[in-house]
């Protein structure tokens, strides 16, 4: 086909960072080798050792250079030697230019408003994510001094983990703190330059970054000064910022700006808030004002305030106080201080996208802040307040697109304070806690509910994890997001000092002094009032907030709520027409029997298996709707999915209609909207929305004509739809109906796709202006699977009348068959309203999980947020339509489009269409059907070739490949060579090239032992390697065979077609978000630790493996119960954010230091960015799949419509990792279809190094495509865990062998006609590949030019990455201990051993290394000695990870995030140091996420703990004195004692195990998730003894008074406490009463 090449898609050039070197050894430093930043110094201690053992000559040189303190008194400079960097660095493009646009994002970004507004683009977000580490000091007296800006500094220190380094390990991602003004130290200044002492009221200071050259920057100050001047400010003058430029990394060195300092007088205000503002207006005109000139990028404001200056920069956390010689200076006094620490997963970080911000400093990620930027930009011509005098104009825009997320939140606070609001009121505007159903705010707090409630139809929550740090220089505060997805912990001292962080112990602070401790929760904010000394915890702050204004009297007589309005009863249409309308919109068999029909039935999503193996909609020969053509964007890495189902409390699918009113302006009248409870509405709804007589609804007709022909009908259609749409805003309706309804359908008039309808006319509303005067409401035929629900409300429709797929539903149930069906029993009895309603759930729980996939929890964020891409859509039609989303190929123009919806319209007027619908076989393989790359011929093909052992045979089965229909995008490409041929034996052989083959993460109970024992053996014959997939792994297969006959062995009698030396271990272990089976003997038996972000056929989502498959073998090795059922949560509990990640990456490193550890991650625009994170998070390997991966159950939506195709990930990844410098420090690898040695050879081309395979791993084993996987009946017990299939199945090791062999056999043939003799020569090599000549049905405007694109290839060849070291973290903690004698002779000898040592925040998961040096002797519980360590300090994250039995571990102290993560046995006990200022039970002492995946063991923690305590605990058993959300979520055993208050949502998931809380005010039962457990109180004399036996083991460990208490009191506390049992324990004698145990010990049951 002619494929044209377009102007290449614009790649992102980024910025490679660099590290702090100093040779001052008394400075204060925090270095992780490896980590982040590999530096010419060791690791910075906080403590000197007091074991008395000897110590390694290496932890004594360490010692050495410990300092507690900065000292911040000299700075030596460092040399140029130094700071070169050891990979060969790429020329950059200048300061903030790092973005090349297309022509038509240039159109866009026009600067003046007014002319073409800028719509936000999903390329230009993905460059720019990221995550951090925050943290504000204040002092309660407002009394400045230098100790605060001392003290943020140190804390800015030891968060280096939390930040990133770019691959010259030098150049920092951002730090910054933000303070008052010093104006005492400015005043020496002055005095200096013999100007007047400034009058603090009425000056301001600016801190600019200017351009570097310096014509451009004398240019920029000339319109600086030319605009105060204007404006009536005079500047009083110029000050450059002292900079030690030496301390710079490279990369960030060379775009560094010219740093200066403004000063200016604002004679004509005197408020505080008027001079800001005018200063705010200033800065504005300026922004405006250079624009258009070629240096205007390179200005920008950190601040420009009258309270507040910002010192920021691309700078490692230790090098900014050294960077900045103002901030050493003891005259630079604040008091307050907040910093931050950047971690950006995009390596080109800019010195403006440093943090804080000019108000906020922000740790997390705003996942729809696409849609946040267009609503803002719709926002703009209503947005009007009294304060500004009439000068809005000159204040636009409000966005950003080109800014990162944060930047943008940013300046959404600032209109909005800069308007008259406070901040804590912007912020709760802006990100609102999770408010309805909660069970405190709706009882105590009913206004704060109201304000919300409120809000909700003015201002679209910024959705996402987030804790946000802010002040305005007279308040300080912090927020935590609705889910309280990131950490934050609190503390308050005697000598008034609040201080805010990320982490504990990244200040030194005397415990005794301490009087407050605490955590922020989900939706909680904290507030210091600076002017009155005063601490607002959270419901002090929004009851304050709430009170302002009538919010409850107005939603009372403003607001409208739609009651729910009776399903129809009977089908509207005759039989014959619902037929004729269903071919019409485009409906198959498969769509109404597996999808509509399924839902209404079940109520549920249908469920299906394998993966999506049929051509995208762009490549295919048959017409699809246009929803196809778009897929699901999901949550991966530095930000988490949502769990719909246990954390469901957070979402909602709440919905207003009607006008949005000016939100800077308070008034009854805002909250004048109709409430819809979910998007869906049935025809009776619609009609009651059209009655309402304040929306004035229009409804608009989308149909289009195509009597003069079909060229250029769609688009003038579509115009004439946006301008009536427009009339009917411009005349007042606040709703538009775009309905597709008609009497009667005509040939000639064929009807626009609804989404296009949608998508135009919310994207033409949004250019005029007039987005927020209406909503947009789809009445449509064409709409009945969940996706296509949230693709339409994910592109601006409020809400969706399905009325053809409600139609369907009635007409299924009043059939015959179906009242035949129910009367026999076959499904169950519904009746027709039922059936509707069930239909209508289904749909909206699909959406929450769409919308949760993405993290978002809130529909009215999703609404216009546009979380897709597109495959196979035209320039054209996206910037009409989907203006802003990403389409890398290009695809169909309108015409094409038009045709292709004239293809499924013209069926309904053919005189030959049949009297049913037609199957189009999307679904499921049929003769006729859609093609499908797994098809019985196929497998019959592969079976025969590696049974027969046939070269043949497997000829035959390359031909079948070869001849296929074009069905990936790698089939529209073909190699092409610069050499001649040479002979295939100068080639590497084929043993060298079956190492880089891999199979699929498949785990143990999604298949049978049979296939998964057959697969690894097959791996390690040839050196691949196997996957255990996620569910742990038998320890019988870790060694060889040395006892088989025959092909058979009594050690795994199942198997046939075994060998002598053969071993089962599988060299690639899982590690998922359940954590089954992960135990320490697990993970140090393993050659690759893989984390397995996302899986290809669903990403986003979390795993299942229904109750029947679940056999006592598989729940022995899972440690859970047979025949329940277990999920794995969406997204893994420790990794919320890109250092989360970095964080689990750590701790598998610490466990075991010889294994690589890999993340899988699944195909997406924007993978590159998260890649780049990944590398730098320390990971060895970085997978890649593709949507088309395979799975043993998904939802059918997840399957079709989420992820996009490797070979664009693949290609994304590997060219933004060599853009950053950072391909060389990881393996990529990529699976998703592979079949064959031409697609090994496509991959390699596109830079991958090794190549997975799971479909076809299966197949080759046996597997034959039945696709009934979830089922648990495999005809061939591949995928069964039923004995009697078992026995049926057919493969044996050889079979895989001999595929593999093959394969790299056709490698090797295909390398010897391109003339290369090595993998080595032809990976990363686009250039080897063009486009084949071939002609598409549907389009021939796909543009390969990305894929073709090339960046050039890496320094180091593929082997010699291949076989680099594993990763280190660097010296750590664990080293010190393991270097005494006494230690190692313990676990030599099995003895015993004390020890004590100090620990700050920098040690994180400690003790992991001593438990996999353990576990790797011993396994999980054979060692019979004792390691007891005591701590002093405050633990970094991870503390005790891994642990294992003969490990006693007591902290004294506090720790952070994850204590005990994994643990199988020992025993940890935390608790406050003696001498303590606060109530130890009211205090947090441990973080968040505890105990996740334990398998054994204890923890006593005197204290509480944060949320997520004991989420998926097997078997650990713990005792807390309070908790937060979230306690004892999916745990599937053990025992949970709280002794104190827990937050909401207690035991959601919570399958096993049991958990006693006490309930001393009556306030517990609404919190507790009743879906599974019950609650009941302590009867059982067996469950008496455990609760008190625990609660004594506690009191005697940790000296809790509060446990001492109740044991005192046992009678009056044992009644006040409630227990939690699931069904699976309800027969245990602890949770039966109707237990007895007999004198020999013997369980019977008491008669009723």
């Amino acid at each position: 086909m002619a494929m044209q090449s377009l102007s290449p898609v614009p790649k992102l050039l980024s910025t490679t960072p660099s590290s702090v070197l100093s040779s001052d050894k008394n400075f204060f430093f925090v270095d992780f080798v490896g980590l982040y930043c590999k530096s010419k110094r060791t690791r910075r201690r906080l403590r000197g050792d007091s074991s008395s053992s000897s110590r390694s000559s290496s932890s004594l040189s360490r010692l050495s250079s410990v300092r507690a303190v900065i000292d911040l008194e000299r700075v030596h400079g460092v040399s140029e030697k130094d700071l070169s960097s050891p990979s060969a660095l790429r020329p950059q493009v200048r300061f903030f230019t790092d973005i090349n646009f297309t022509n038509t994002q240039r159109a866009k970004f026009h600067p003046l408003w007014g002319s073409f507004k800028q719509v936000a683009n999903l390329e230009d977000i993905l460059s720019e994510r990221g995550a951090c580490g925050v943290g504000f000091i204040a002092n309660l007296d407002n009394i400045p001094s230098h100790g605060v800006v001392k003290d943020a500094l140190i804390a800015l220190g030891c968060m280096e983990h939390r930040g990133g380094c770019g691959a010259d390990n030098d150049s920092g991602d951002g730090s910054g703190l933000m303070s008052s003004i010093p104006w005492d130290f400015f005043n020496v200044w002055a005095k200096e330059q013999s100007l007047a002492p400034f009058d603090k009221l009425h000056t301001g200071v600016g801190m600019i970054f200017l351009p570097q050259d310096d014509t451009f920057m004398q240019e920029a100050k000339q319109v600086i000064e030319n605009i105060f001047e204007k404006e009536g400010l005079q500047v009083l003058g110029w000050r450059e910022v002292p900079v030690n430029v030496p301390i710079v990394g490279k990369n960030a060195r060379e775009t560094m700006p010219n740093i200066q300092q403004v000063f200016v007088k604002i004679a004509k205000e005197d408020s505080t808030d008027d001079i800001e503002r005018e200063l705010y207006i200033c800065r504005k005109l300026i922004e405006r004002a250079v624009a258009t000139e070629s240096w205007g990028t390179e200005l920008y404001f950190c601040s420009l305030s009258n309270q507040t200056i910002v010192y920021k920069g691309m700078l490692r956390s230790e090098a900014l106080g050294l960077f900045y010689l103002d901030l050493q200076n003891e005259l630079y006094e604040s008091p307050f201080a907040i910093y931050h620490r950047r971690y950006s997963t995009n390596t080109s970080p800019r010195w403006p996208l440093a943090q804080p911000m000019r108000f906020l400093g922000h740790n997390g990620e705003i996942n729809t802040i696409q849609g946040n930027l267009n609503w803002m930009q719709s926002r703009e011509a209503s947005l009007k307040a009294a304060v500004w005098n009439g000068r809005e104009n000159e204040i636009r825009p409000f966005g950003n697109p080109r800014g990162s997320d944060s930047a943008n939140l940013d300046s959404a606070a600032e209109i909005m304070i800069r308007s008259g609001r406070t901040p804590e009121e912007a912020l709760m505007i802006l990100v609102p806690e999770a408010y309805k159903n909660h069970p405190t705010l709706s009882v105590k707090y009913p206004e704060v509910v109201d304000f919300y409630d409120y809000y909700k139809g003015q201002m679209e929550a910024w959705d996402g994890p987030a804790l946000l740090l802010f002040s305005d220089g007279k308040t300080v505060g912090a927020c935590l997001d609705r889910n309280g997805l990131r950490p934050a912990r609190y503390w308050r001292t005697s000598d008034n000092f609040v201080y805010v962080a990320s982490e504990v112990g990244v200040v030194p602070v005397d415990e005794a002094k301490v009087t407050m401790k605490g955590r922020l929760g989900p939706g909680m904010m904290i507030a210091v009032d600076l002017v009155n000394g005063q601490v607002y915890e959270n419901t002090e702050v929004k009851k304050r907030i709430s009170s302002f204004n009538p919010y409850g009297k107005w939603i009372k007589e403003n607001s409208r709520f739609l009651k729910p309005v009776n399903f129809k009863s009977s089908t509207v249409m005759e039989n014959e027409e619902i037929l004729r309308s269903q071919q019409a919109f485009g409906y198959s068999s498969e769509d109404v029997q597996m999808v509509i029909e399924s839902m209404a039935s079940q109520g549920k999503e249908p469920t299906f298996c394998m993966g999506d193996d049929i051509p995208l909609a762009g490549l295919s020969q048959r017409p699809h709707m246009l929803y196809d053509y778009f897929k699901q964007r999901f949550a991966q890495v530095t930000n988490p999915a949502i769990d719909p189902l246990r954390e469901g409390l957070v979402m909602s699918l709440e919905v207003n209609i009607g006008k949005r009113g000016n939100i800077l302006e308070l008034g009854p009248e805002n909250a004048s909207q109709v409430i819809l409870s979910n998007p869906v509405l049935n025809e009776g709804a619609l009609e009651e929305l059209m009655k309402d007589q304040y929306l004035k609804p229009k409804v608009l007709s989308t149909y289009f004509d195509i009597r003069k022909g079909v060229e250029g009908s769609l688009q003038k259609a579509l115009y004439y739809l946006c301008e009536a749409a427009d009339d009917a805003v411009r005349s007042g309706s606040q709703l538009l109906v775009l309905s597709d309804r008609s009497d009667r359908l005509e040939p000639t008039r064929p009807s626009i796709p609804i989404m296009l309808a949608v998508g135009a006319v919310h994207q033409h509303l949004i250019q005029n202006g007039l987005r927020m005067s209406a909503s947009i409401v789809a009445d449509t035929a064409q709409c009945f699977s969940t996706h296509h629900f949230a693709c339409l409300v994910g592109y601006g429709a409020s809400a969706v009348c399905p009325y053809l797929a409600l139609e369907t539903c009635r007409q299924w149930r009043l059939s015959n068959k179906t009242v035949a069906f129910m009367r026999n029993g076959k499904i169950p009895t519904v009746t027709i309203e039922q059936a509707q309603k069930n239909y209508t759930k289904a749909v909206n729980a699909g959406l929450l999980k769409i919308l949760s996939k993405m993290g978002i929890s809130l529909l009215s964020s999703y609404c216009g947020a546009q979380i897709f891409e597109i495959y196979g859509l035209g320039q054209d039609v996206v910037d009409l339509a989907f203006t802003g989303s990403v389409s890398k190929i290009s695809g169909l123009t309108f015409d094409e489009l038009a045709r292709e919806t004239l293809s499924f319209w013209v069926k309904a007027f053919s005189e030959d269409t049949t009297k049913r619908l037609e199957n189009f076989g999307f679904i499921q393989f049929r003769p006729g059907g859609e093609y499908h790359s797994n098809n019985p011929e196929m497998s019959k093909l592969l079976h025969k070739a590696v049974r027969e052992k046939s070269e043949t045979a497997y000829a035959v089965y390359q031909q079948h490949l070869s001849n296929r229909p074009v069905n990936v995008l790698r089939d529209l490409l073909e190699f092409k060579s610069d050499r001649a041929p040479i002979p295939v034996g100068k080639v590497e052989p084929a043993v060298a090239i079956v190492q880089r083959f891999c199979t699929g993460g498949m785990s143990l109970g999604a298949i049978s032992r049979e296939t998964h024992e057959a697969i690894a053996i097959a791996m390690n014959r040839i050196g691949g390697k196997s996957n255990s997939g996620e569910g742990g792994e038998d320890p019988i297969r870790w060694k060889p065979l040395t006892d088989v006959v025959d092909g058979y062995s009594p050690t795994l009698p199942h198997l046939k077609g075994l060998q002598n030396g053969d071993i089962a271990t599988s060299a690639i272990k899982q590690v998922a978000s359940g954590r089954f089976g992960v135990t320490p003997t697990f993970l140090v038996n393993a050659d690759q630790l893989e984390i397995k972000v996302a899986q290809g056929a669903k990403p986003g989502e979390g795993g299942q493996l229904p109750g029947k498959k679940v056999s006592a073998y598989i729940a022995r090795l899972r440690s859970s119960k047979p025949g329940v059922p277990l999920i794995s949560p969406p997204p893994h509990h420790d990794i919320y954010s890109i250092e989360d990640l970095a964080q689990l990456i750590f701790d598998l490193h610490q466990i075991n230091p010889n294994a690589k550890v890999s993340v899988k991650l699944v195909a997406e625009a924007g993978i590159g960015t998260v890649a780049s994170g990944v590398a730098k998070g320390n990971a060895d390997i970085i997978q890649i799949s593709g949507h088309d991966g395979g799975t043993g159950a998904s939802p059918i939506s997840s399957i079709k419509h989420a992820g996009g195709p490797w070979e664009l990930g693949l290609t994304e990844t590997h060219q933004t990792l060599i853009a950053n410098g950072l391909r060389e420090r990881v393996i990529l690898r990529v699976d998703g279809g592979l079949k064959s040695g031409v697609d090994v050879l496509m991959a390699a081309a596109m830079g991958a190094d090794e190549y997975g395979f799971g479909s076809l791993a299966m197949i080759a084993t046996g597997c034959v495509m039945a696709r009934i996987c979830h089922t648990n009946n495999c005809p061939v017990g591949v995928a069964s865990q039923r004995e009697e299939l078992r026995a049926r199945f057919p493969g044996v090791p050889g079979d895989l062998v001999n595929y593999f062999l093959y394969v790299a056999e056709e490698v090797r043939g295909i390398l010897a006609q391109l003339g290369y003799n090595s993998l080595d020569d032809i990976i990363g090599r686009t250039e080897l590949l063009r486009p084949r000549d071939i002609s598409l049905v549907k389009t021939q405007h796909l543009d390969l030019s990305y894929l073709l694109s090339s960046v050039g290839t890496p320094s180091l060849s593929s082997t010699e990455i291949r076989k680099q070291e594993v990763h280190t973290n660097g010296p750590v903690l664990d080293d010190d201990i393991l270097a005494d004698p006494l230690v190692i002779d313990a676990i030599e000898n099995e003895k015993v051993v004390e020890k004590t040592v100090k620990i700050c925040n920098v040690d994180r998961a400690a003790c992991g290394r001593v438990a996999g040096v353990i576990a790797k002797k011993y396994g999980d519980t054979g060692f019979a000695g004792q390691v007891n360590l005591t701590f002093l300090g405050s633990a970094g994250q991870s503390f005790g990870c891994f642990l294992i039995p003969g490990m006693n571990i007591r902290l004294i102290g506090e720790s952070n995030d994850y204590v005990g993560k994994g643990m199988a046995g020992g025993e940890i006990v935390v608790t406050p140091v003696e001498k303590i200022g606060f109530v130890p039970e009211e205090a947090t002492i441990v973080g968040n996420t505890c105990l996740y995946g334990a398998t054994g063991g204890q923890i006593f923690a005197r204290g509480k703990a944060g949320e997520r305590f004991a989420v998926r605990n097997s078997l650990a058993e713990a005792v807390v004195e309070g908790t937060g959300d979230h306690c004892c979520e999916y745990m599937t055993g053990g025992c949970v004692v709280v002794l104190g208050k827990v937050g909401r949502n207690v035991a959601a998931g919570m399958t096993g195990g049991l958990a006693y809380l006490l309930d001393e005010d009556d306030t517990l039962l609404p919190k507790i998730n009743r879906e599974i457990v019950k609650i009941q109180r302590v009867t059982a004399p067996a469950g008496e003894l455990q609760l008190k036996s625990l609660i004594e083991a506690h009191v005697e460990k940790t000296g809790s008074s509060k446990g001492a208490t109740i044991l005192n009191e046992w009678e009056k506390y044992l009644p006040l406490f409630w227990q939690l049992v699931p069904p699976s324990e309800e027969d245990t004698p602890e949770a039966s009463a109707a237990y007895v145990r007999t004198s020999t010990g013997e369980v019977t049951f008491q008669s009723a």
